[in-house]
């Protein structure tokens, strides 16, 4: 049974950064059998929002929102993925959550971390 954790959301202030864990179990996340590695962001009476994904290929995508602010990024070893968030803004808070998508369509998700930015 896969299961992801996430860790490390918090309240910062404008401007500073964060960094936010997802930690996999039941599946290796270097598995070829996942198509992406994903985080995304949900606000109340909002839609989940992608905000980066990563392939195996090492190819990147990131919402436009958060372009040249936040990175993704795994550690096999720990079998852990990453969003490094910097110069963060209000706007960016946010329930983060993670997901992997796999080659089946089938989508694991974790339970989310609040990050909460203060002006």
């Amino acid at each position: 049974q896969v299961q992801l954790v996430e860790s490390g959301g918090g309240l910062v202030q404008a401007g500073e950064s964060l960094r936010v864990s997802c930690v996999a179990s039941g599946i290796n996340i270097a598995s070829q059998m996942i198509d992406q590695m994903r985080w995304f962001r949900q606000t109340p009476g909002s839609g989940r929002e992608l905000v980066a994904s990563l392939r195996h290929s090492g190819t990147t995508l990131y919402g436009d929102s958060v372009k040249g602010r936040f990175a993704i990024s795994t550690d096999d070893a720990k079998n852990t993925m990453y969003l490094q968030m910097s110069n963060l803004k209000p706007e960016d808070t946010a329930v983060y959550l993670c997901n992997l998508k796999m080659w089946t369509n089938t989508n694991h998700w974790g339970q989310g971390t609040q990050v909460t930015v203060s002006s």
